[in-house]
């Protein structure tokens, strides 16, 4: 098995410059040249990985909530540094045998970021693991089908999105009741992997190198109850799931009476307003299935960021907590959080 790189950022910092100019200048030639020049320079596949082309996804995402690129710079520059992954695995050399045993990598049902769990499948290659990489959105019916057909030593979960951890939990039970320990990693499971233990996985990683720390250091299926939530019995957390269409129908009509310049809006305008107000209604939904009002207090600051960045005044966001918490007297929890959302972003809105 090949050693674990050592980091020389030094030397990735200029690659890092080269291929950022290439990615948002749309140059896929260039991008992979760069790569492949990284590599020839000899700067370890995986520091070109992990400081190179993943230091350069991070700017990509910082830079698109900036509103300094566009959803179609950032879905074309993370395309790109995709096929510049695909460069570096049939170029590199290092410890390819799958000596060091066999593990499934994926994104969780819902999950479309692919290119996270990607450099970590990449990673575990080069330290000499056979990897079955399955890519984005993959059904738990369909991941476990596979697990009983490879009999693999770990399945290692990925997810960015923290709207996905109520669907990553069940996956995470499926696994572990197919008898494969579980590893999980990504942005979704909050700071220190902090939602990681409370739906029941049997190890985090921050990064792929620490992944493959864990693998190494042998992961096993701890053997213990199945993990409940006991605050889940409220049923909050499933009637507001139940009753998102409606209570965002019922908010959209409510925003148009006390706003009525919303009637001039375009299609368009309709369209993104509603997506926003469902995406609050799925943060919240989160938040009380992981009985964290931290998580939505974060999107709703993270979001009036985004909003600041596009012109949008940051308190529009306001009248729609509002009118959910009007709508949502009967929930304690859920009007709870809101509660601490709008002082968060009212605190935002006043220092800004």
């Amino acid at each position: 098995m090949s050693e674990p790189y050592r980091r020389n950022s030094r030397d990735a910092s200029a690659y890092r410059d080269e291929l950022w100019t290439a990615v948002t200048g749309r140059d896929e030639r260039a991008a992979i040249g760069i790569v492949l020049a990284a590599l020839d320079s000899g700067l370890e596949p995986e520091a070109v990985l992990l400081d190179v082309i993943a230091a350069v996804q991070r700017r990509v995402g910082a830079e698109w909530a900036a509103n300094t690129l566009s959803v179609a710079d950032e879905h074309t520059a993370t395309a790109i540094n995709d096929r510049a992954v695909t460069a570096l695995a049939l170029h590199a050399t290092g410890a390819r045998s799958g000596s060091a045993g066999r593990v499934t990598v994926a994104c969780v049902d819902g999950e479309w970021h692919a290119l996270p769990a990607r450099l970590v499948a990449e990673v575990l290659r080069l330290r000499g693991w056979h990897v079955d990489f399955l890519g984005a959105q993959v059904p738990t019916r369909h991941l476990i089908a596979h697990l009983h057909n490879t009999g693999p030593d770990a399945v290692l979960l990925s997810s960015s999105l923290p709207t996905r951890l109520p669907s990553a939990h069940g996956t995470i039970t499926a696994c572990q009741a197919a008898g494969v320990p579980v590893l999980v990693g990504g942005a979704a499971f909050g700071p220190g992997g902090r939602h990681a233990k409370s739906l029941g996985a049997d190890a985090w990683a921050p990064d792929a190198a620490t992944a493959a720390e864990l693998l190494a250091r042998g992961l096993r299926r701890e053997q213990r109850p199945h993990r409940t939530l006991p605050h889940l019995t409220d049923q909050e957390f499933t009637m507001i799931a139940r009753s998102t269409p409606q209570l965002l129908t019922t908010t959209m009509a409510e925003l148009e009476h006390r706003f009525p310049g919303m009637r001039e809006y375009s299609e368009y305008q309709l369209e993104r307003t509603a997506e926003d107000i469902a995406q609050i209604l799925e943060f919240l939904a989160t938040a009380l299935y992981l009985d964290d009002d931290e998580l939505f207090i974060t999107f709703v600051t993270w979001t009036a960021g985004v909003l600041s960045a596009r012109a949008v005044p940051a308190q529009s966001l306001l009248p729609v907590l509002d009118l959910l918490g009007g709508q949502l007297q009967d929930f304690p929890r859920a009007r709870r959080i809101l509660t601490a959302a709008t002082d968060a972003l009212t605190d935002t809105a006043r220092i800004a």
